[in-house]
């Protein structure tokens, strides 16, 4: 079929041979610019245009978008204006196209009197078309688009433009990855200081656009975050804000509460509910604002609305003694009769037998299976006021070092860094310096120095002999949250939000070497036994792997579409683990550089993980998702076999940090229930 590009045509779907339009007489144009083969109309611009769809004969027939500008008037306002807009679309994707979630621009040019927009083909669906099909979002569903669409809004304002039309129509879930892309620049507005100062045109769409766009034709990096809020309240409800703008103007963001399908969790309901402040005053001024504060009360997010967790425990085949099969094969068959023989109630009662039972092969088939006596928790130290964002052991195993969240007395920062008596389970000293909060802490092999990352920016390091500051250093120029040192003392790794990883001498406390490749925050990063390879996991979805001599990565590491929240190198240097927002673990094979083993979490998202020292035990711990209080999991999984051991409770909320003691007898945690908890692993 060949697509009549008359504006006007009722019926434009032609034959191929056709020349001339069968419905309005109008000559047909086989290709565009010689290259453009227009296949169907997508929607019509009231007016002034259409919309297509196309093959570019260029890239072996791949489908392309064309926006078409045929405005009616010639010489009036209206067409120089949809002109102006048209010409600002084309500028702002070509210099916003090169974020791998907003369309690139392929073409722009002119022909028989109409413009042309040529742009990429997303292959997805809209969210408003999602949200007709699955009717319901909930809490996480939303936590999960606000962090994938954030980071697009703040590249799109760090280049001076304002979109001023996201609303769900605008936003597509793209089949391949689920990843969402932020469409449709055509009422983008350059952020420029006329702007501000100067009453523009009205341009969005009434109830997702803020009362100053409306108004007063005024855009702001505010402006979006309002019609993000507004995209949020759509897909939570099913209420359209246009609807209700109509009927209420903007006394609905005031109690949009309460039209709510059920309860959201107190954070986000205040995320939201700044998000959608009438005054502009009141509402977020920045992308980088929402991210912190969703990312401050939500560390750990399901996955996106169309992603799907995997079942496989193990991508390894598993090998089973022909007496497990024949045991687990009878004990079926002894449930069914004893289904039908006994009910309901029954069946639950040997359902506990059999879950004991299959435990018990479970640990049989273990190569290092712990005894259940040698398990215990053996002390709890309380003493920090908020969270505890990271703990770490001494080499003699004598002294536990914690950080946290700061509690700020007379403007300093107090209660950060803590020095417990492992036996008393005292705290012996506290260390003052930082002046935010203390996110992570790094000991050195001798037990010499302490090395301290935080929100301020800055590392400091410290002699833990005397407990005095020794170096403070300043490079980063956003929150660093993880650190590794090598296994000589003489190198330092940081990890920061700044995109960055930087190589420190940690003798002298001078910068060797900044990596950069890394599109957005690095969280986590690891060095292997050799004093050599890194390994770093980002929010940008990917763990890349690094010779630190070299200023380029060696290997990336993409396994789907989730964040990846923490790594690190097995003793024996010969497995790296890595935690991600898919509530798995990946172990792969550093030889072959393949995922071996697949560990996947039913019920709980993973933040944190440590090997024991003989690399035989791997622990993970995050935060519990079943809505059951303190029941927030550390899981013991067997190396070798990617079966879990057992799983041990305590903690009232999430547990953010994780270390084995040097002798492998003791896991030490940390929560952000403010407490650390001591667990006897062996005797």
């Amino acid at each position: 079929m060949i697509c009549c590009l008359n504006p006007d045509c009722s019926n434009p779907q032609n034959p191929h041979k056709n020349q001339v339009c069968q419905s309005c007489h109008t000559p047909l144009v086989p290709l565009l610019r010689n290259r453009f083969r227009v296949i169907r109309v997508l929607s019509d611009e009231g007016g002034f245009g259409r919309t297509y769809i196309a093959e570019d004969i260029d890239k072996l027939n791949e489908l392309c978008v064309i926006k078409q500008l045929a405005p009616k008037f010639q010489g009036t306002w209206s067409q120089k204006k949809a002109i102006q807009l048209f010409s600002e679309e084309a500028k702002r994707l070509q210099e916003l196209g090169e974020h791998p979630q907003i369309p690139t621009l392929i073409a722009y040019f002119e022909q028989d009197n109409c413009l042309y927009l040529v742009q990429q083909f997303i292959d997805g669906q809209n969210l408003l078309n999602e949200l007709n099909s699955r009717k319901v979002y909930r809490d996480w569903d939303i936590q999960s688009i606000l962090l994938d669409l954030l980071p697009i809004i703040k590249f799109v304002h760090q280049h001076g433009v304002i979109h001023r039309d996201i609303k769900p129509e605008n936003i597509i879930r793209r089949k391949c990855d689920g990843r969402l892309t932020l469409i449709d620049f055509g009422s983008s507005k350059q952020f420029t200081a006329r702007i501000q100062r100067k009453n523009g045109t009205s341009i969005g769409s009434h109830g997702y656009s803020p009362i100053e766009q409306i108004r007063d034709g005024k855009a702001y990096p505010a402006s979006d975050l309002f019609s993000l809020g507004a995209t949020c309240f759509h897909l939570l409800t099913g209420m359209s804000p246009f609807q209700l703008w109509t009927e209420y103007g903007y006394g609905w963001v005031g109690n949009w509460h309460n039209y709510l399908r059920f309860p959201l969790s107190r954070e986000l309901a205040e995320i939201i509910d700044k998000l959608l402040q009438k005054e502009i005053q009141h509402r977020y001024q920045s992308a980088d604002e929402v991210i912190r504060d969703l990312m401050k009360k939500h560390t750990h997010i399901l996955p996106a609305a169309n992603s799907k967790i995997p079942k496989i425990a193990s991508k390894k085949s598993k090998v089973y003694p022909q007496k497990y099969i024949l045991v687990r094969n009878l004990i079926f068959i002894f449930g069914v009769i004893v289904f039908f023989a006994l009910g309901e109630s029954g069946y639950r009662e040997f359902r506990k037998l059999k879950t004991n039972f299959s435990f018990s092969l479970s640990q049989s088939r273990n190569s290092t299976p712990i005894p259940t006596k040698d398990l215990s928790l053996i002390n709890t130290l309380s003493g920090h006021t908020s969270k505890v964002s990271s703990v770490v052991i001494s080499p003699d195993s004598k002294i536990i070092i914690s950080s946290g969240d700061c509690e700020k007395i007379d403007s300093k920062c107090n209660d950060n860094i803590k020095l417990w008596d492992v036996i008393t389970g005292r705290e012996i000293t506290s260390l003052q310096g930082h002046s935010q909060n203390v996110n992570v802490v790094a000991i050195t092999n001798d037990g010499k120095r302490l090395v301290s990352g935080s929100d301020d920016k800055t590392i400091k390091i410290w002699n833990l002999q005397t407990n005095q500051l020794i170096h403070t250093l300043t490079n980063h120029t956003d929150a660093v949250h993880s650190l590794a040192i090598s296994a000589d003392n003489k190198t330092l790794i940081s990890a920061s939000d700044d995109k960055t990883i930087k190589i420190w001498n940690l003798t002298t406390g001078k910068i060797i070497r900044t990596l950069i490749d890394h599109k957005y925050w690095v969280r986590s990063v690891d060095i292997n036994a050799d004093g050599v390879t890194l390994a770093s996991g980002s929010f940008d979805k990917t763990i890349k792997l690094w010779n630190i001599n070299q200023e380029k990565p060696v290997r990336t590491l993409t396994t789907g579409s989730q964040t990846f929240i923490a790594v690190a190198f097995s003793p024996d240097s010969k497995i790296l683990a890595a935690a991600s927002r898919d509530r798995t673990i990946k172990l792969w094979n550093l030889q072959t550089l393949t995922a071996i083993t697949t560990l996947t979490q039913e019920a709980n998202n993973v933040n944190t993980l440590a090997f024991s020292p003989n690399g035989q035990i791997l622990a993970t711990a995050g935060r519990n998702t079943s809505g059951e209080q303190n029941y927030h999991q550390i899981q013991l999984w067997n190396v070798a076999t990617g079966e879990e051991m057992i799983s041990l409770t305590g903690h009232g909320n999430t547990v953010t940090s994780l270390a084995f003691s040097p002798d492998g007898k003791l896991l030490i945690s940390g929560g952000e229930d403010n407490l650390i908890k001591i667990w006897q692993v062996s005797q």
